[in-house]
């Protein structure tokens, strides 16, 4: 897989940079109810091949990502607890 397929899936798939593996299944199965013909869509064959293509290269992507499990992690995924953290000795907005 190159950076340039993992783009053009991202495109396909019109998603950001970011998403998670349950907003890739759910925007797969979107596209394949949209586009697939026993769904008596009639439109463009190619775009279901597209479509399955881009959800293999994202799906090998995410497989094999290696995920970080560090606290500086941690806190850039969750921040309301990033931020409750950084103030919970306030004595105005945490505990006194």
């Amino acid at each position: 897989m190159t950076y340039a397929e993992l783009r053009e899936s991202l495109v396909v798939f019109g998603i950001g940079e970011r998403a998670t593996l349950r907003e890739i299944r759910t925007r797969h199965r979107e596209l394949v109810r949209r586009y697939h013909p026993d769904a008596g869509n009639q439109g463009e064959p190619e775009q279901i091949r597209r479509v399955n293509a881009a959800y293999r290269v994202l799906r090998e992507y995410v497989e094999s990502y290696k995920f970080s499990f560090s606290e500086e992690e941690f806190y850039e995924q969750n921040t309301e607890e990033r931020i409750r953290m950084q103030f919970m000795t306030d004595p105005l907005w945490g505990k006194s």
